[in-house]
């Protein structure tokens, strides 16, 4: 991207795999962008499913599934960083209670937050953050990405009423029957380096849309990619393939 462009911010947006993008992973993709700054991009791939169920999820991590509704529900291929770890998309929960009248949050009660959630969030997850995952500079207006959550390690995403969080609690809650009422778990994240995103932009890697959460929590794997297409009014068999990769 030119130094005299404007800057974009895709926070809350699907990027989708032009048809030529030829990349086992990448490939037909549909990706929802975390947080998106000067910094770098960090985004889960909703599309691409992992070959577990969140039943196999839960059995590893010796909690029972406190939701029937929810057996079958494929855990997705998040991206090619930090596959061990699991990403979970919920909806807001909300501020927690003032810390003087709440049990402080485990593992990261005397923490101060830091200027994004994302290190954080990954540190919580038991891994230092990749040095490309961007810093939060929240968009005027909205609430800043690091402000508390109800869940130890989570990132609000700006403008969505999302929020990612990678702390066990928010699966101890579910397994209570507690907890989001709609959830997206992942193995691992797809993160681009400052300038990098804009770079595949420009070569036509990628179209971007705002996101609609329907297409997150509702729609069938099998259909993301062409409902994301739909979403700009186009099909995959209008676009001319054009070479790229993630």
């Amino acid at each position: 991207m030119s130094s005299d462009s404007a800057p974009v911010n895709l926070t809350h947006h699907f990027l989708i795999a032009m048809p030529g993008l030829n990349d086992e992973l990448f490939g037909r993709s549909v990706v929802y962008v975390c947080e998106h700054t000067s910094k770098g991009a960090l985004g889960l791939i909703v599309n691409k499913p992992s070959g577990i169920t969140i039943d196999d999820l839960f059995q590893r991590l010796d909690l029972p599934l406190g939701r029937p509704d929810w057996a079958g529900m494929p855990v997705l291929r998040g991206g090619p960083l930090q596959t061990e770890r699991g990403f979970v998309l919920h909806e807001d929960m909300g501020e927690p209670l003032p810390l003087m009248v709440a049990q402080p949050p485990r593992a990261v009660a005397d923490t101060p937050a830091p200027a994004s959630a994302v290190p954080a969030l990954l540190q919580a997850a038991g891994a230092a953050p990749a040095a490309d995952v961007p810093a939060s500079s929240a968009a005027e207006g909205t609430a800043p990405s690091g402000r508390p959550t109800v869940y130890a390690s989570s990132l609000k995403v700006a403008g969505s009423g999302l929020e990612l969080t990678t702390s066990r609690d928010v699966l101890e809650a579910v397994s209570a029957g507690a907890g989001p009422r709609q959830i997206l778990i992942t193995l691992g994240y797809a993160s681009w380096g400052e300038g990098q995103l804009e770079s595949e932009l420009g070569d036509n890697a990628w179209l971007t849309v705002p996101a609609d959460p329907a297409l997150l929590f509702e729609v069938p794997l099998a259909e993301r990619y062409e409902r994301a297409m739909a979403l700009l009014g186009v099909q995959p068999w209008m676009l001319a393939p054009g070479a790229g990769r993630a």
